[in-house]
């Protein structure tokens, strides 16, 4: 199973990063505008996500927990459909006034790992730079 993680600074305090990130059905279009194209809510904690490259995913919201800052879902249908995903966003205290961002999955089959990973770190500098410009 290929497991992919990331983190990035962001200036901005851990509260207004995680207002953005806790939004489950508008949170991917106000994280990285550029990337995504439209967001659905399905009903039953699922959301629809489409991407500029044209990738559409069906996402299911597995734990919002506010006390962590812990957000946690997963991909279960879509272009492509992995046979098992599990994503972790986590905003951790930086500093006085800044947060640490950290993204996780698990993901099978691992050949789906390389696109994941290369969306996942062009989605993280879009959301530095949209919560740094506000």
């Amino acid at each position: 199973m290929a497991s992919i993680t990331r983190e990035i600074l962001i200036d901005v305090p851990p509260d207004q990063v995680w207002e953005v990130v806790s939004d489950f059905i508008n949170g991917p279009l106000r994280m990285a505008p550029d990337l995504v194209t439209a967001t659905t809510d399905l009903g039953d904690n699922t959301r629809e996500v489409t991407f500029t490259h044209g990738t559409v995913v069906r996402e299911r919201l597995i734990t919002l927990d506010p006390d962590t800052r812990r957000f946690v879902y997963s991909v279960y249908a879509g272009t492509p459909t992995p046979l098992h995903d599990n994503a972790v966003m986590q905003i951790f205290p930086h500093g006085d006034n800044a947060s640490r961002f950290v993204w996780s999955r698990d993901l099978l089959p691992d050949s789906l790992a390389a696109p994941y990973a290369a969306t996942m770190d062009q989605a993280l500098l879009l959301f530095k730079k949209t919560l740094e410009s506000k």
